[in-house]
């Protein structure tokens, strides 16, 4: 069973109507037929807004990507359902997929936690406070200020934790991510990977990992090529090596996967999309015990969703 903590493709399906199918195998780094082919178990669907919406569109085009997830994901596909709680997730009959809503970055909300309430009642269970610049509640990875959560940072977090959803840490610089870790409830890092085997500005430095796993968090490695090495192209074992270095952080329960499969533009040699995920699970197998890998793909992910 796979758990997967990010994706684009809602993005990829607002930004390219009719030109991308998530019914067509190969339309899309992941797919509907993709998802049953590689017995997928749950898949987070991200809510981006693309940078370039002025205020006024950001919420408008929250909205439309919840409906191209209802329309384009879920309805045509009856081994899809949407699940919002770990009681559903555990109730999935064995042959269905899971489908969860996400929001990455707070652009969509406009400053007002009215419009997050709305996408909270309207399934989204875990957001990102920024992308890679500033917003309202804090800076971004890549934002030279390097400033930590705002007044409105905290109120979106507090909201976060009252409704016991996930406060994902991914994209925040490092002054906002110790700011969201000491507040946060439930934190985790959808897509991030080890600072000190590739150092990206996204990336994770030890002592962030290792807070993370002191809350009892888990941290989804990512397979974006630049997070993984820094020789502009990378291979299944630059995956591992970040595995073995958060497991030599005492992560083993705390590892999992958020491929970033349809916001990226490269990708790993062997794991260009979805159907490739057996390549990453057989080297996994090579390395980890069958409890271990499990752990890994699905367990310790699962785990952490608040009950």
């Amino acid at each position: 069973m796979l758990f997967d903590a990010h994706c684009d493709v809602l993005m990829k399906l607002y930004l390219e109507p009719g030109k991308k199918a998530f019914q067509t195998k190969h339309s899309l780094h992941i797919t509907y037929p993709q998802l049953i082919e590689s017995r997928s178990k749950i898949q987070l669907f991200a809510i981006y807004i693309p940078s370039n919406l002025k205020p006024g569109q950001r919420f408008q085009a929250a909205l439309e990507m919840v409906n191209i997830f209802h329309n384009q994901i879920l309805k045509p596909n009856p081994k899809l359902k949407f699940v919002t709680s770990k009681k559903d997730i555990e109730t999935l009959a064995h042959d269905v997929i899971g489908a969860m809503l996400t929001l990455e970055g707070i652009e969509a909300i406009e400053e007002d936690l009215t419009k997050l309430e709305i996408l909270y009642r309207l399934g989204v269970r875990s957001a990102g406070l920024t992308w890679n610049w500033a917003n309202a509640a804090a800076d971004g990875a890549l934002e030279p200020r390097g400033g930590g959560l705002t007044n409105f940072g905290h109120e979106v977090v507090s909201f976060l934790n009252e409704n016991r959803l996930w406060t994902d840490v991914s994209h925040l610089c490092e002054k906002a991510f110790w700011d969201t870790i000491e507040f946060a409830d439930y934190p985790i890092a959808s897509h991030s990977n080890a600072y000190s085997i590739c150092p990206n500005p996204r990336n994770l430095k030890n002592e962030q990992i290792e807070a993370l796993i002191k809350k009892d968090s888990v941290m989804g490695i990512t397979f974006v090529p630049p997070f993984l090495n820094k020789r502009g192209t990378a291979v299944i074992s630059d995956i591992i090596r970040h595995v073995e270095h958060v497991c030599s952080l005492g992560g083993e329960d705390h590892i999992g996967f958020g491929s970033d499969f349809d916001g990226i533009s490269e990708t790993v040699q062997g794991l260009s999309s979805f159907d490739q995920y057996q390549n990453l699970i057989n080297t996994l197998q090579r390395y980890y015990s069958e409890k271990q890998v499990k752990k890994f793909l699905f367990e310790n992910f699962v785990g952490r969703i608040p009950d």
